[in-house]
């Protein structure tokens, strides 16, 4: 009786296996076929996607995240496909899949902004590696662009890690993309002083510096007015690396030059 209970069994368990296999069996079968012809144009999409960065001259170091991004998403989107040809139910996994991301935004909130904000910046390019730029009360040169960090070496040679969402969010002054910039002076005279003794000797100072550019045109005149003394203003154009120290130069030169002329400046 017992044997026969047992071959009952068997024959039950053998019975819902062939139904499930034929069943389900086509589309596991189905399922794996299109994984691996999935998993192959993914990888074709992924080249075909490299190739095309490269001629539109993206970023170098945003191009390695982009793809990788690019592979993940269709994997992520291919596995959920397959499984859906399986008819594994997606009820339970799509919950859980929900509430970790959730979870994991709301934990990293800033280091996405970060993200985010340096993926704007290496694709709209506001500033470039070498760039001379002033933000957050600081100037200083671009050293490297990260994907959560923009690096700034100040002038005293000061590193600043400045996170990428304070850099898309605010001002940021770029004076070093124009190539140029202008260098202005301005000096004071009493009005027994020749203004153009004065304005000959700072034109010859400028000549004296080869940083200075000829164009735009430099500009020497009378900036302010008063009633016993004037200010003579000077514009100037240099190249924008080199700013300081052509500034630096170019003040040493024409007070050496008024001075040894014998003209004396308002208050010195």
């Amino acid at each position: 009786m017992k044997k026969d209970t047992a071959q009952i069994s068997i024959n039950k368990l053998y019975s819902h296996l062939y139904d499930w296999v034929i069943t389900f069996g086509p589309r596991f079968l189905i399922g794996i076929v299109v994984l691996f012809i999935g998993l192959w144009l993914v990888k074709m999409f992924v080249n075909w996607s490299h190739k095309g960065l490269h001629r539109k001259d993206v970023d170098p170091s945003v191009k390695p995240f982009l793809l990788s991004l690019i592979a993940i998403a269709l994997r992520i989107l291919l596995i959920l496909g397959v499984m859906q040809i399986m008819g594994i139910q997606m009820t339970l996994f799509t919950a859980v899949v929900g509430a970790f991301g959730v979870a994991v935004g709301l934990a990293l909130s800033g280091t996405l902004q970060n993200f985010a904000s340096g993926i704007l910046i290496l694709l709209l390019k506001p500033f470039s590696v070498g760039d001379n730029i002033i933000t957050q009360g600081l100037e200083g040169t671009v050293t490297s662009i990260q994907i959560f960090y923009t690096l700034v070496t100040t002038f005293d040679n000061r590193s600043v890690i400045v996170p990428n969402s304070k850099l898309s969010n605010e001002v940021i002054i770029n004076i070093s993309r124009e190539g140029s910039r202008r260098l202005d002076i301005e000096l004071k005279f009493n009005n027994g002083i020749d203004i153009k003794e004065v304005k000959d000797i700072i034109d010859k100072s400028i000549n004296k510096c080869q940083n200075i550019l000829e164009t735009p045109k430099r500009r020497i005149g009378v900036a302010v007015l008063e009633a016993d003394k004037y200010s003579i203003g000077i514009n100037v154009w240099v190249n924008a690396h080199g700013f300081q120290d052509t500034k630096l130069v170019l003040q040493e030169t024409i007070l050496q030059d008024i001075k040894d002329s014998g003209v004396k400046i308002a208050g010195l």
